[in-house]
């Protein structure tokens, strides 16, 4: 009995080390050690670059890209599970619980300016509840412009730069 006991406690406490928790912002906590974000570019009046990643957190990806990109159509990518736990983690602050949609008319996206950009940030899986953010990069700026910088740069940290192209960033 005690073998059987001291056996499942050894097993209890290694699977315990296989979940990170990570906290946001707002308190909302989520088990990342198998949770994915997706995050996906929107169209603009121009020709920002439109495109969706997929992670998960031992760095394998997705890129899809659609218009104004170097590389459109679907291409697997692997980058360093410390490379998605920085993504996430340039993400998080702004993760909210559940739902939010930043667009115009809406709480905290008056005034609007026109034919920007916007981002749609999806985090599923993990044990957690998932969490959507949907911003458009025309909300008020200076009231936004934090979080509009983190959301830009967070994919900088991924390998996906060249197939993206010139225009790295939404605008």
């Amino acid at each position: 009995m005690r073998k059987r006991f001291a056996g499942l406690a050894l097993a209890a406490m290694s699977l315990s080390a296989c979940v990170v928790v990570d906290a946001s912002r707002d308190g909302a906590t989520s088990a990342v050690a198998s949770e994915t974000i997706r995050y996906e570019t929107g169209a603009c009046f121009g020709t920002c670059p439109v495109y969706a990643v997929t992670i998960a957190p031992d760095g394998k990806g997705t890129f899809e890209g659609q218009r104004f990109t170097t590389v459109t159509g679907t291409r697997s990518f692997q980058a360093s599970p410390a490379a998605y736990h920085l993504f996430a983690a340039r993400l998080a602050p702004y993760r909210p619980r559940g739902e939010r949609s930043l667009r115009a008319g809406e709480p905290g996206c008056t005034p609007a300016a026109t034919d920007q950009s916007s981002v749609d940030v999806r985090w599923t899986g993990g044990g957690a509840a998932a969490s959507h953010l949907d911003a458009y990069f025309g909300c008020d700026m200076a009231q936004n412009a934090a979080m509009f910088r983190a959301l830009r740069e967070a994919p900088q940290v991924l390998p996906i730069g060249a197939f993206i192209g010139d225009g790295a960033r939404p605008r």
